[in-house]
């Protein structure tokens, strides 16, 4: 089954363990907010939004690294999918001491980056089709970003690292890598690439405190 076929069926619910779309389609806190429930799961257990999220990341990673296999990953590349990694590492079981309660405060939010979530993974589907690999490699930060915040409020003592200090990691082994690749580069192009990198560093950093300030209002 292709990346593509694998994000449509999750999408429709097909053979997923996320439930299917025909169950609920809303969860309803009380009368002033309702929110929606695409997954077709008991979300009364407010901690299957923890399998929620984990399913759909490992997901896009799996179709991110399929579309990027067959050739040399960019840096930009790299980091993406090395981030995605960073936030499943280890990721908890519903009942693991460390997974704590939210109140429905908390879990409005939540249930508000879930669906961000789904809208990023509905992007990424469309990037894909058209074979938008920048576009692609970008959204995958932004569905990681909003899984990210499901983990920290569910596990707040697990240290997330941030897209930044993983890009900047992943900047210094693939400026070692291209050295190795063409060990008489001039230094000059070096220097370059590095100030584009650390350029797009900037750029992704200002975009995601961009999107979190929107979020907030």
């Amino acid at each position: 089954m292709s990346g593509r076929d694998r994000l449509d069926d999750a999408a429709n619910g097909a053979g997923g363990p996320v439930g299917t779309r025909d169950e609920a389609t809303t969860v309803t806190f009380d009368d002033a907010h309702v929110l929606a429930n695409p997954w077709g799961v008991d979300l009364a257990d407010r901690r299957n939004l923890l399998k929620i999220a984990s399913e759909r990341l490992s997901l896009v990673r799996y179709v991110f690294l399929v579309q990027i296999e067959d050739g040399i990953a960019s840096a930009a590349q790299r980091a993406s999918l090395e981030y995605a990694d960073a936030v499943l590492i280890g990721w908890p079981e519903t009942d693991a001491d460390d997974v704590v309660a939210v109140d429905d405060e908390r879990c409005r939010d939540v249930l508000g980056q879930a669906v961000l979530m789904e809208d990023y993974i509905d992007r990424f589907r469309a990037m894909e089709r058209d074979n938008d690999i920048d576009g692609m490699t970008d959204t995958l930060i932004r569905i990681t970003e909003r899984v990210a915040h499901v983990r920290r409020a569910f596990q707040p003592t697990f240290l997330l690292p941030t897209f930044a200090e993983i890009r900047r990691v992943v900047q210094d082994e693939w400026n070692e890598d291209m050295g190795k690749i063409d060990p008489d580069g001039e230094a000059a192009d070096d220097r370059a690439q590095e100030l584009t990198l650390q350029q797009e560093i900037d750029r992704v950093a200002a975009d995601s405190a961009a999107a979190d300030a929107q979020e907030r209002r």
